[in-house]
């Protein structure tokens, strides 16, 4: 694919993957049709057996609508946390589902199949050394509305990094996102987890919100396919962040495991989120 014809492919920014300033108001996003309220929080308690049947079939699906717009040249400096965001508002059952360390060719285009099939959009929090590669995977997640946040460029444990390495990871990442993705990450995970005060600060002055998840499905231990099923549909709760991988590893588990648990949670009455761009 040629670099013109991919810039014009992730210019199809979608109006819904765009996220809110803080006005005032520190820790508030705006989900796709209302507002969500992302908490440092711990984990939310899994629901009781009644509370995971399933419902009704949900007529709710994301419609996805198409916007324009010049890509950000210089990051809005943010408030400097001391820990990271881990779950949005628990009003009108919303979730918002995760991916970290891709894309990876093999299983980041099944995991988009699956989310365009049921019109779920989710975060993707990329390494800068795999979208060197797999642009053109930035540039669909761009086209159906996804979100794309910064996990680094080579996954290192930040804690073992001066600051100047860790502004290096980061800035590198966030510059290979913007060619490909058409903007800036607002949205940043350490990897493994790992954060520590520079990370906030260099985050924060980059333009980026920390955001780290409540329900991990730990498929980076390729538990087994019905095991990751079992860890997303116990732990769903209004508010929850999901993280699951779409790269690092062998993931077809994950691919097979999303087929199963994503029409779950829509049919359980759940609303698929992902945060709006701050403008």
């Amino acid at each position: 694919m040629q670099k013109d014809q991919l810039f014009t492919r992730r210019r199809v920014l979608l109006a819904g993957a765009a996220a809110a300033g803080s006005a005032g108001t520190a820790g508030i996003i705006l989900a796709d049709s209302g507002e969500g309220t992302v908490k440092a929080a711990a984990p939310a308690p899994a629901p009781g057996p009644q509370a995971r049947q399933a419902l009704k079939p949900s007529a709710f699906r994301l419609q996805p609508l198409t916007g324009y717009g010049p890509p950000r040249t210089k990051p809005r400096k943010l408030k400097v946390r001391k820990e990271p965001l881990m779950q949005i508002s628990d009003s009108r059952r919303q979730m918002m589902l995760t991916f970290d360390d891709g894309p990876n060719p093999d299983y980041t285009p099944h995991i988009l199949d699956t989310l365009a099939k049921y019109r779920v959009r989710a975060m993707f929090f990329t390494c800068g050394e795999c979208v060197v590669d797999n642009k053109e995977l930035l540039a669909r997640m761009a086209d159906e509305g996804h979100v794309v946040g910064n996990h680094t460029w080579t996954h290192p444990l930040l804690t073992t990094l001066d600051r100047g390495e860790i502004r290096s990871e980061m800035e590198r990442t966030s510059d290979v996102i913007e060619d490909a993705y058409g903007e800036r990450p607002q949205w940043f995970r350490a990897p493994y987890g790992a954060w520590n005060k520079a990370a906030f600060q260099l985050g924060a002055k980059m333009g980026m919100e920390p955001m780290a998840w409540t329900v991990d499905t730990t498929d980076w231990e390729t538990p087994g396919t019905g095991t990751i099923i079992d860890r997303v549909e116990s732990g769903a709760a209004p508010g929850v962040v999901v993280l699951s991988h779409d790269a690092g590893g062998d993931r077809s588990q994950t691919v097979r495991a999303i087929k199963e648990w994503l029409p779950y949670l829509l049919d359980s009455g759940y609303r698929l989120t992902v945060p709006r761009r701050r403008t």
